[in-house]
């Protein structure tokens, strides 16, 4: 398997705070892989980091054999890595197809002149995005909400259509921050089968999730944090059998 995405050394400080403290990993072409640990471990901010949403205070990252290091989010997301968020960051009063929309327009080549003036070119090139974004919608499953209010829709539409968009930026790499967190049983069993088809489009997953019974059910391997740094990384039968896995989750009778 292929190295797509590499971390060497990735280490952010916040204050006197290590929020990420010299981790390193790598994530294979086609695979899914999880990034897993406690609340304050640095999941969210190895996300962010990755992502170009804060820059590191060292370390570096390779995406495709070329440095992201330094890199804005839409340089990011350019070069073909997408993310979604925690908590869902949908545009208020735009339909569920609109917000799609919005991500397939950074793959737009019709200038903005050309946009305003409503030139032919332009106006083929707006049928077709909306034509695709109705398409990755119908993959997500939640077609017949196109026209709805993407704020208004229930809270595991929402999370669809933030996975629509994603997608949208046709990537080749998906960062999904906690895409479970607010869902019920059922509703985690469907974004578990839609991570699966996602990476059958040939879409690479990175992963951060509490849900541990999701996490080893669509993982091919697991990487551990604890208070910023990397403490596992192996198989989900290897992540279960770590012993400073189980401490850091458990505890210990030292720790009692």
């Amino acid at each position: 398997m292929t190295t797509l995405l590499s971390v060497k050394g990735l280490s952010r400080r916040f204050g006197g705070l290590k929020a990420v403290n010299n981790v390193s990993f790598s994530v294979g072409r086609g695979s899914i892989k999880a990034v897993i640990g406690p609340n304050g471990a640095g999941k969210t901010t190895l996300f962010n980091l990755i992502s170009g949403f804060l820059p590191s205070d060292s370390g570096t990252v390779e995406f495709e054999d070329k440095s992201l290091t330094g890199l804005k989010p839409h340089a990011v997301a350019r070069r073909g890595v997408a993310r979604t968020f925690q908590t869902t960051r949908l545009f208020p009063k735009m339909t569920a197809l609109e917000n799609v929309m919005v991500g397939r327009h950074t793959q737009s080549r019709a200038g903005y002149i050309a946009a305003m003036l409503a030139l032919p070119g332009a106006r083929r090139q707006e049928r077709a995005i909306e034509k695709r974004a109705m398409e990755l919608l119908d993959f997500t499953g939640i077609a017949d909400l196109a026209g709805a209010d993407a704020t208004s829709l229930a809270f595991g539409s929402q999370r669809a259509v933030e996975l629509a968009r994603a997608l949208a930026l046709e990537p080749s790499l998906l960062l999904l921050d906690e895409p479970a967190a607010g869902l019920n049983m059922q509703e985690t069993r469907q974004i578990a089968a839609l991570i699966g088809r996602i990476r059958e489009l040939g879409v690479t997953v990175l992963i951060v999730e509490h849900d541990m019974s999701l996490v080893m059910d669509i993982s091919d391997e697991i990487i551990v944090l604890s208070y910023g740094e990397k403490i596992a990384e192996g198989t989900p039968m290897e992540i279960q059998k770590d012993p400073e896995v189980v401490r850091v989750y458990l505890g210990s009778e030292d720790d009692a």
